[in-house]
């Protein structure tokens, strides 16, 4: 028994492990976003809209080739998937403009408001519920990241043009980004991750296209593009098309509040992307904030519920089906003797 015990443990452990690497490797592909983004905006484009275009086309190229050639109906009413992509790209709009008036430390601040909605949402509409070692988990991870950003307040240089605008317009986008999140979760823990991702990417594509048409024609065209622009543009596309492709993923394997507190740590890698690029120091901050964020991730993932009640309902619900039916049989049967 107590072998079976350890092997367990062991599992579950190992399940920890995967779902934090998976979970930093998606925040590390959201830093190369951030930092590409951020370089668009200081080179003077302004154009988050279009900014999102290549990456919404490129999901429903490669995912949307691989649902054709299946042949299969969607699973899901298509117009649940046009309203997640059209929450997803309000948030990515945004977040992409919040980027020209306020600092890269400001949104990756404010950015943490994820994780609150995220709670909330999931709490009302998934009926997931939380335990205190999980609140106390997720309160450790934005501690660390707050101190993380003590240091990187030093590095990051200026408040922006306009902070005020560029704080409200990322609060505004961690709305929307935490009902795409509670979305995609509720969608693929039902269904298949192929048709979310190849569904969000086609109708991305189709309400990133209008909105360019409506708000962003005339900044397109004065756009004057160099070798920089299109390395920045065409970095930003790499690494969404990989943060869409395995965010599905984590969310099945660990939920939207899990995947929001892993992705914290792309504060860290920014860090580490302007070390590499910038040859800048880092202080001894990042090294503790880190550590702390990595004990929260772990209390909070050892603490989560692996049980789904919805399926416990359900085979309950046929149990006493059956156990009444049983009953009915034996009765007319005694009735169909007696006569």
């Amino acid at each position: 028994m107590s072998i079976m015990s350890w092997c367990r443990s062991k599992e579950a452990w190992l399940r920890v492990v995967y779902a934090l690497f998976m979970g930093q490797v998606v925040s590390f592909f959201l830093s190369l976003m951030s930092f590409t983004a951020s370089l668009v905006a200081d080179l003077g484009a302004d154009t988050p809209l279009s900014l999102s275009f290549l990456s919404y086309l490129a999901l429903a190229l490669v995912y949307g080739s691989i649902l054709v050639y299946r042949r299969q109906k969607l699973r899901i009413p298509w117009y649940y998937y046009l309203l997640l992509g059209f929450v997803d790209v309000q948030g990515n709009y945004l977040a992409n403009k919040a980027y020209e008036y306020s600092s890269i430390t400001s949104v990756t601040l404010l950015d943490c408001w994820t994780v609150a909605w995220v709670i909330v949402l999931t709490w009302f509409f998934l009926g997931t519920r939380y335990s205190l070692w999980q609140l106390f988990g997720a309160a450790v991870c934005v501690l660390g990241l707050g101190l993380v950003l003590l240091s990187d307040a030093g590095v990051s240089g200026g408040g922006g043009s306009k902070p005020l605008l560029g704080d409200a317009l990322i609060i505004a986008a961690t709305v929307f980004f935490a009902m795409s999140n509670v979305g995609e979760e509720f969608c693929v823990k039902k269904k298949d991750r192929v048709e979310v991702v190849s569904m969000l990417g086609a109708f991305g594509t189709l309400v990133t296209v209008c909105e360019i048409a409506i708000v962003e024609r005339k900044s397109l065209e004065s756009v004057k593009w160099s070798t920089e622009i299109i390395l920045a543009f065409a970095g930003y596309a790499l690494a969404s098309f990989m943060f869409y492709t395995l965010v599905p993923y984590v969310l099945k394997m660990s939920g939207a509040t899990m995947f929001n507190l892993s992705i914290l740590t792309s504060d860290m890698w920014a860090v580490i992307i302007r070390i590499f690029f910038y040859h800048q120091q880092v202080d001894w901050l990042y090294y503790l904030s880190f550590a702390i964020v990595v004990v929260g991730l772990v209390t909070y993932s050892r603490t989560e519920k692996d049980s789904d009640p919805v399926p416990a309902v359900e085979e309950e619900n046929l149990r006493g089906q059956y156990h009444v039916l049983s009953e009915e049989t034996a009765e007319s049967r005694n009735e169909t003797a007696a006569s």
